[in-house]
């Protein structure tokens, strides 16, 4: 029965139920953080046999030469640079293979544009009273930090089941010349899973900014982690925006972080040849090369892309049974309830769920003090605002499934206090 069609003493009934439910859960005293989005030790220690590709110092040397020991390549050895561009569809004066973390490399990039512009930029970003960028949301939470901490102002934009609101974004950024940028995770976005249709790709291509060193900050961290045998597919933004003559309008971003080692993967930036080379020259001043010998590593390891599919096949024969029982979990408990809606990826590390209005904090605070942490209600929109308190992000990846289940038992019973408290108001 719906929790909306209960009259108050049904209502009544079903809190007290459920408040003892939750008691008997909170006094086993359950200890476990899902608050991000982190793979487990399993997915780890697929990743091991990576460190036994170096037998010598001779194998730390390029294909063309170069020891990985030593200075040099500041963008990235050759051999990367031709592994990772065939990931993403650029050739190799297209991209950046940086040091471990793709954050950093948008971070920086971000910095780089506040001190000195972008190509084509009229001057610094900083030199303007105020800048903005549009902030798809639900989004990524370090997206929004980022912004926060350089005092960008945010927008957000709502997000549609094909992406984000494309009529909003195209009258926005054509309006106002102080919005310089937006965050995009066009495959299995965070935290909805949702994968941009061809027609919202080839809308962003076809945006005309007035401010002419606006910049799509394309985040493509999920591009090859699909969980199904019909993953979702996106077209190519820098073959796109080149078709339409504003190549250098994108940044593309991806890492192996959730490939190989969150702490010790490889980060990825691309865009066009012209704003590779002006990010270069600023990048020199920054540091000399980043690490050539974990570049190697990974090219040594998975060999091409079709290894690197391979090797994501491994982590979703562990992390698809998860997704599937928190799935299983939420249909079971919550559909005929009327109380929650979810999404049901086809890849990514998240599933996002929406509570009643004004309950996603009450959740969070029920399932923290039963032991599970969850990411806090708000995190998934800019200044951790969610103006109607219903998302939640769920990361089912790291905990060993027995555990993942006694969480979504508490989740589960979480929500269903949460509403009753709501509805008897």
């Amino acid at each position: 029965m719906k929790l909306t069609d209960m009259n108050k003493d049904q209502l009544n009934a079903f809190e007290q139920a459920c408040r003892n439910e939750y008691e008997e859960y909170k006094a086993k005293g359950m200890k476990l953080d899902m608050s991000r989005g982190k793979p487990g030790v399993d997915q780890l220690d697929i990743c091991m046999p990576m460190f036994d590709v170096f037998t010598n110092s001779a194998s730390m040397i390029t294909e063309d030469g170069i020891d990985c020991r030593n200075y040099g390549e500041l963008t990235g050895i050759s051999d990367a640079k031709r592994l990772f561009g065939e990931l993403l569809g650029v050739a190799s004066d297209e991209i950046i293979i940086g040091g471990n973390s793709s954050l950093a490399m948008m971070y920086d990039t971000v910095s780089r544009a506040l001190s000195h512009g972008v190509l084509g930029s009229k001057q610094p970003w900083n030199k303007y009273e105020k800048i903005k960028f549009l902030c798809p949301a639900p989004g990524y939470d370090r997206h929004f930090a980022i912004c926060e901490h350089f005092g960008i102002e945010m927008i957000p934009v709502p997000m549609n089941p094909d992406g984000p609101d494309m009529d909003m974004v195209e009258k926005l950024v054509s309006e106002n010349e102080t919005i310089k940028g937006i965050w995009c995770v066009p495959l299995y976005s965070n935290p909805e899973g949702i994968a941009y249709s061809d027609e919202v790709v080839r809308r962003f291509a076809n945006l005309s900014p007035k401010a002419e060193d606006f910049r799509i900050f394309w985040d493509n961290a999920y591009c090859v982690h699909h969980l199904t045998d019909t993953p979702d597919h996106i077209l190519n933004i820098l073959d796109e925006c080149k078709k339409t003559g504003k190549e250098d309008m994108v940044f593309i971003f991806a890492s192996t972080s959730k490939i190989s080692f969150p702490g010790a993967g490889v980060a990825i930036m691309a865009g066009s040849a012209a704003n590779m080379k002006q990010i270069t020259k600023l990048m020199g001043i920054q540091c000399i090369s980043y690490d050539k010998i974990n570049q190697l590593r990974h090219v040594k390891y998975f060999k091409n892309v079709d290894g690197i599919m391979a090797h994501m096949a491994k982590h979703r024969e562990i992390i698809a049974p998860k997704f599937r029982l928190v799935l299983d979990m939420l249909n079971d408990n919550m559909q005929d309830l009327n109380i929650l809606e979810w999404n049901s990826p086809n890849g990514g590390y998240f599933i996002s769920v929406n509570t009643l209005d004004g309950c996603a904090k009450r959740v969070v605070q029920l399932c923290r003090e039963a032991g599970v942490v969850l990411t806090a209600a708000g995190a998934t929109f800019p200044y951790g605002i969610d103006p109607r308190d219903r998302n939640i992000r769920i990361a089912p990846t790291y905990p060993p499934l027995s555990e993942l289940e006694e969480a979504m038992k508490i989740f589960c019973i979480s929500v269903k206090l949460a509403a009753a408290e709501k509805l008897l108001g």
